[in-house]
């Protein structure tokens, strides 16, 4: 896999003039650019079909979480759009994730392409263990935690998970080297951890075993968003030598 291959970009914009502007400036620099909630309450499915018709691949970041029909019909529906990764949350429970794994290969092939590459949401990275455990009524290490879902994940016949860098080995020590992980959280070195607790630079958490690194504002807010991408894509270079 090339170092670009490896960054995900994650398009946080308001609109779908924003978005096309960044796509066109960082497809040679990113594999693939995630299109969250913000993009896609803005612009829906259009801000999907703007990326694949400029070549991008999608990563469709909704953490779908809902009862287990409603989560397969919108994976199908996202399947139809011909997003390349989407999620949904682990905290949904065994059958959502279950259901939402078998829509996803179902529809691919009734569709004949490759399925998405489909993946769990952990613990968010905004959160830290006094967050885990005052707010959200977790008792367990953020650890123990990410490791009980992703087990989860993979058990339901998901690809992988999301999880932030700092959770990486725990995860491929219970889950092995074949499962994905995707890395939010990822700051080079000197930038603003802005509301991400739980951080590491690309290249701690690619040596630690992230499978693909998301990235946002070190590389979209920077003044040149291209430069940022190309400096990033360097670091994974060396990793990768």
């Amino acid at each position: 896999m090339h170092a670009k291959d490896k960054i995900i970009v994650a398009l946080d914009v308001p609109g779908l003039a924003a978005g096309e502007k960044l796509v066109e400036r960082l497809s040679p620099y990113a594999g693939m650019f995630k299109v969250g909630l913000e993009f896609f309450t803005a612009a829906g499915p259009a801000a999907v079909r703007m990326v694949k018709e400029r070549g991008g691949r999608v990563f469709a970041d909704l953490k779908l979480h809902d009862i287990p029909n409603t989560v397969a019909g919108a994976a199908r529906a996202l399947v139809r759009l011909g997003v390349d990764m989407l999620n949904v949350h682990a905290a949904g429970g065994r059958a959502m994730l279950q259901a939402a794994a078998a829509a996803v290969r179902e529809e691919a092939a009734a569709l004949n392409r490759p399925a998405p590459v489909l993946i769990a949401v952990t613990v968010l990275t905004s959160l830290d263990r006094e967050a885990l455990r005052e707010e959200v009524g977790i008792e367990r290490e953020v650890e123990e935690q990410v490791a009980r879902w992703a087990l989860l994940a993979r058990e339901a016949g998901l690809d992988g998970v999301v999880a932030s860098p700092r959770e990486i080995r725990v995860i491929r020590e219970a889950c092995g080297p074949e499962f994905v992980i995707v890395t939010p959280g990822v700051r080079p070195a000197g930038s603003d951890r802005d509301d991400q607790r739980r951080v590491m630079t690309p290249a701690e958490a690619l040596r630690e075993g992230a499978s693909y690194l998301v990235i946002g504002r070190p590389i979209t807010a920077a003044p040149d968003p291209a430069a940022a991408a190309r400096a990033i894509a360097a670091e994974i270079e060396m990793v990768n030598q």
